[in-house]
């Protein structure tokens, strides 16, 4: 068996900066994509923030963070196979929302809205994929 690194302890100043500068999805139809995403940030809160011709980018705040793009090695997108990206929903009915978006809008379900994990109701969400097979969660962390 292997050993697993020792955890450890979370700098309070760091919960202050986000880990992550952004995140970005290959896609093969820019405007497919863009009205997918449109439709399934706007119950987030998430709008789009730049407009480009191969690239779209969205955001809640000052900083793009998260951008939908044509590759630029020109060769077609593609999804990686154990690959992920979750978005912070503010409630329930916010991923609720998302969830029944990306289904109107071209999305096929990856697991529908529930409690994560369904045993403890920590935190609710839902996986989708965008119609080039992107696997997205939106989560809510506090579902009270």
């Amino acid at each position: 068996g292997g050993q697993s690194a020792p955890r450890l302890p979370i700098n309070p100043a760091a919960r202050e900066t986000p880990m992550l500068a952004n995140a970005l999805f290959g896609v093969s139809d820019i405007a497919r994509s863009t009205k997918y995403y449109d439709a399934v940030f706007a119950p987030l809160g998430y709008q789009r923030v730049l407009t480009g011709e191969k690239f779209v980018g969205y955001s809640d705040g000052p900083k793009t963070k998260f951008y939908i793009c044509l590759p630029a090695n020109g060769k077609p997108a593609s999804v990686g196979n154990g690959s992920q990206v979750s978005v912070v929903a503010k409630d329930k009915a916010a991923v609720d929302a998302f969830y029944a978006a990306a289904l109107k809008h071209g999305g096929s379900d990856e697991g529908k809205p529930g409690y994560r994990p369904p045993e403890k109701q920590t935190s609710y969400g839902c996986y989708v994929r965008d119609p080039d097979g992107n696997k997205m969660m939106a989560v809510c962390s506090d579902p009270k």
